[in-house]
């Protein structure tokens, strides 16, 4: 893993968080794209060299929804960026970590996604990134 690729953030409206967002950092949000296989739509900042991806459900069956009804707004996960995904994967699988999508998926932002169970990793939802090129 080289670094912290963003911080995913589950909120309940885009728009409203675009605001709050927009006001905290002092910029608009870059980026919105909608992600239909996971019903998710995303909007991202940039704070430095940081990134922070908002997420909202644009379904009641999204992975989003359902944490926003079990645990309320608030930080979702955290995404690493990896040169290699699929040796990744397979590196983290030798150490025991439970992969929930052993393929990596189109996600947000031109990226390949995983995502280890939060069960393996101290109950942090961990996603991986490789830019597709």
């Amino acid at each position: 893993m080289r670094k912290i690729e963003h911080i995913g953030i589950a909120v309940k409206s885009i728009e409203t968080s675009n605001e709050i967002f927009g006001k905290l950092f002092g910029k608009p949000s870059y980026k919105e794209e909608s992600v239909e296989s996971e019903g998710v739509k995303t909007s991202f900042f940039q704070v430095g060299p940081n990134k922070i991806e908002l997420l909202e459900a644009t379904n009641d069956d999204s992975p989003i929804a359902k944490f926003i009804e079990k645990k309320g707004e608030g930080i979702h996960h955290i995404a690493f960026d990896v040169e290699d995904i699929t040796s990744e994967i397979e590196r983290l699988k030798k150490e025991g970590f439970v992969v929930l999508n052993e393929i990596p998926k189109k996600g947000a932002d031109n990226k390949w996604v995983v995502f280890l169970h939060p069960k393996s990793t101290n109950g942090v939802l961990i996603e991986l990134c490789q830019e597709i090129i």
